[in-house]
């Protein structure tokens, strides 16, 4: 038999009609279970969608090998120096930088610092390193100041340069943070330093490389 229109629906659970309470529960049961079935929908649409612009990221995104720093081109660096402060700066010519892997040097950085130095930090191609500093108007007096207060303990001819020997005094702290050699030398009004925990012999190498620039950056002062 029908419902006549009007009639509370009959509720077979119940056997009688609803109550406007029991209709208003419903009803209230229904929208919520609505909304959180929507809500899962859309957590589920924007999961979907996260994943696939990371996927897209992933395949254009340009990836090298982390392993390698940038390369810095020490002669470009020195050029806009020299121009920037107006005197001649050396370039180091060491070997061409190939890495940390025990083939080659490996330039860490190639700065003016303070306005009063010019420095390059080289990795020679094995667990060591090696400061080259050229101090602008400095002397021995500055040189020793960079090394911890450590004086000369001899002298070398290198290239056709006298350079002072530092065996530097083991130290934690300051500039000379895990140095132990150093050669310095004058030039003109400059001061040449290279110093780090590098072997003499990688030390004197590079002092022989540079010999030719520090005479003529000597003879340019006279």
């Amino acid at each position: 038999m029908a419902r006549a229109k009007g009639e509370p629906r009959v509720v077979a659970e119940l056997g009688r009609p609803e109550t406007p309470q029991e209709t208003a529960a419903r009803k209230a049961a229904n929208t919520k279970a609505y909304r959180e079935s929507q809500n899962f929908r859309n957590l589920l649409v924007a999961l979907g969608a996260t994943v696939v612009i990371l996927a897209v990221m992933f395949l254009i995104v340009p990836r090298g090998d982390l392993t390698q720093a940038r390369q810095i081109d020490v002669a470009e660096e020195a050029a806009a120096a020299s121009s920037a402060f107006d005197r001649t700066v050396i370039v180091p010519d060491v070997p061409e930088p190939e890495g940390r892997d025990g083939n080659g040097w490996f330039v860490n950085e190639a700065k003016v610092v303070s306005d009063s130095s010019w420095e390059v930090l080289y990795v020679p191609g094995d667990d060591s390193f090696l400061r080259f500093v050229q101090g602008f108007d400095a002397d021995e007096v500055w040189a020793a100041q960079r090394l911890g207060g450590s004086a000369p303990t001899d002298e070398l001819e290198i290239g056709g340069v006298d350079w002072a020997v530092y065996e530097v005094r083991p130290t934690d702290e300051g500039a000379t943070a895990g140095v132990t050699y150093a050669l310095g030398t004058q030039a003109g009004s400059d001061h040449i330093l290279l110093y780090g925990s590098s072997t003499p012999e990688t030390t004197a190498e590079v002092a022989e490389m540079i010999a030719p620039q520090v005479r003529a950056l000597a003879e340019e002062s006279r």
